[in-house]
This record gives structure tokens, C-alpha cells and sequence, in this order.
């Protein structure tokens, strides 16, 4: 028994240590970051049709559909900062946890459009 509890707990530490990840920040932090910074990407992850509808000014749209286990070819770069959001953010925690899994390591999930406090755009 305490052979098989420590095989688990050693399988968990590998894989957590393995594997890719992305960080949750605020939108206050985003804000703050559009401001000061330069070089990033906005992902927007949500269908075209709610893209249209209204995003973040500035940013691209990357359905999380489409992102499987190849790099999209708007996001050419693996170590640019990527600042990832949906709707309600649950589908920017998905699409940013796959970005990991293909090897993006600058990602900054930054939740849902829903609660943005800047700037809305429409159209295309």
C-alpha cells in the first residue's frame, strides 16, 4: 500500500512539474499592461460571429475550436505575450491551457469580455 502511495504521489509531482501552464491575471493587471507594454497579442477565443459582435480594441480572434495541436498561424510566435479572454472565461482557460500544451509559455488568461472595463470595438 505504501508502495502504490508513493508511485502516485511521485507520478503527480512529474507530471505537474511537466506540464505547461498559463497565468490567471486580472483584468486590472491587463489594463495595466496594455498601457505600459508593447509586443503583446490580445487572443480573443470566442466564435467570429461574437468577435464581430464586440472585443477588446486591438485584438485578434483565435476560436478555441480551431486550436488544437499545431500553432495557429496568427500566433507565430511561441514566446510573445498572449493576453487570452472569451465571454465569461471559461473558454479562455481552455484555449490558454492548450496554448501551453503546443509550447506558448508568455500566456495571461484575463477572463471574459463580459466584466472588461475598456474599450469595445465591433466589426471585424
Amino acid at each position: 500500500m505504501v508502495q502504490v502511495m508513493v508511485l502516485i504521489m511521485a507520478a503527480v509531482f512529474i507530471l505537474g512539474a511537466c506540464g505547461a501552464s498559463y497565468k490567471q491575471i486580472s483584468q486590472d493587471e491587463a489594463m495595466k499592461i496594455m498601457e505600459e507594454e508593447t509586443g503583446y497579442l490580445i487572443v480573443d477565443v470566442r466564435r467570429p460571429d461574437e468577435f464581430a459582435e464586440g472585443h477588446i480594441e486591438g485584438a485578434i480572434n483565435v476560436p478555441n475550436e480551431e486550436i488544437a495541436d499545431e500553432m495557429p498561424e496568427k500566433l507565430p510566435d511561441k514566446d510573445q505575450l498572449l493576453l487570452v479572454y472569451c465571454r465569461t472565461g471559461r473558454r479562455s482557460k481552455e484555449a490558454s491551457a492548450k496554448l501551453a500544451k503546443i509550447g506558448y509559455t508568455n500566456i495571461h488568461e484575463i477572463g471574459g469580455i463580459n466584466t472588461w472595463p475598456g474599450t469595445i470595438a465591433t466589426g471585424d
